[in-house]
């Protein structure tokens, strides 16, 4: 019955700040749809922003900045991502370490967005080749 996901809603205290984090520090593309809503694309996903005074309706019942925990592939090896976080001094809670993603295992790095949501940065963890027993 359903393909896939098109968008997320992250509701978010200031926009300018979300999108100069998501833009800047992860890299997104923006699309303004409004002043108050605002997409940043990752692939065939949006990461959808709304502030928190919006008016917009339907939306959730309880809209809460802070309240994502959303985990987003990377393209660049971790060492690479590490290293451009460190630069824009943004801090890594967490990482690399190894964790299970929905096809398999990843090894990811934690941050958090300006209003607190927790960010994972992950990359498919490399399969170890299994060792021979040549005394067997």
């Amino acid at each position: 019955m359903l393909s896939g996901l098109d968008h997320l809603v992250i509701t978010v205290t200031d926009i300018s700040r979300a999108v100069d984090f998501y833009s800047r520090v992860l890299g997104l593309e923006v699309r303004y749809r409004d002043r108050e809503r605002v997409d940043l694309i990752l692939g065939d996903l949006a990461l959808r922003l709304h502030w928190t005074a919006t008016d917009i309706e339907p939306r959730a019942a309880t809209p809460t900045p802070g309240s994502i925990d959303i985990c987003l592939r990377s393209l660049l090896p971790l060492d690479e991502v590490a290293r451009h976080l460190a630069a824009l001094e943004v801090d890594v809670e967490l990482g690399p370490v190894p964790r299970q993603g929905a096809n398999g295992m990843l090894e990811s790095l934690y941050l958090r967005d300006p209003d607190g949501n927790l960010i994972e940065i992950s990359r498919p963890r490399r399969q170890e080749s299994p060792t021979e027993d040549a005394g067997d």
